[in-house]
């Protein structure tokens, strides 16, 4: 009976509970890993953490930095392409304005040469008009001599007179012309 009581001695402890003595060893084991871990292995960690946290903020920096001066230089970009379409319409508006110019240079040009060519014409014209009314004068002159010598029978030679003559009845004729207008 005794193993009995003994048993059931042992039974009635807490089997959840530690017993006092390996409680207080497990405890200073406990404290000795702690420490350990503390003094040896925690600054590393803390090291390799503040590395890690410097290296995600300097990035964070940098990537700002580098955000901002993105920023910045698509707003001078902006800028160069504003000037340069304010440049290409400045030069358009500039060829347009010389074009017009030029057109009307050319245009009033033409029109002072057609004038040139037109006053030729018309010079040349009555130069022309006016041989040919000499020329005719002459021939008719000569022709009504002829015939007003046949008709009379006589010569009629004398050229003041034969002038005269011709003179009178060609400026009847043009009287004439000129009043059936």
């Amino acid at each position: 009976m005794s193993q009995l009581l003994v048993l059931a001695v042992e039974e009635s402890e807490n089997p959840l509970v530690p017993p006092i003595p390996e409680l207080v060893i497990g405890l200073i084991a406990f404290v000795i890993v702690f420490g350990f871990l503390a003094k040896k292995l925690l600054p590393n960690i803390n090291k390799v953490l503040e590395e890690r946290r410097e290296a995600i903020e300097g990035g964070i920096e940098k990537a700002e930095a580098a955000q901002t001066e993105a920023q910045s230089v698509l707003e001078q970009y902006k800028a160069q392409l504003a000037e340069a379409r304010h440049e290409a319409a400045r030069l358009r508006q500039e060829a347009q304005e010389q074009g017009a110019t030029l057109i009307a240079e050319m245009r009033a040009e033409g029109q002072r040469q057609r004038e040139e060519i037109v006053a030729a014409g018309h010079a040349q014209i009555e130069a022309d008009r006016k041989a040919a009314a000499s020329a005719l004068r002459q021939d008719v002159g000569k022709l009504a001599t002829d015939l007003a010598g046949k008709l009379v029978g006589e010569s009629l030679e004398d050229h003041a007179r034969q002038s005269r003559v011709i003179d009178r009845f060609l400026d009847e004729l043009e009287e004439k012309a000129e009043a059936g207008r």
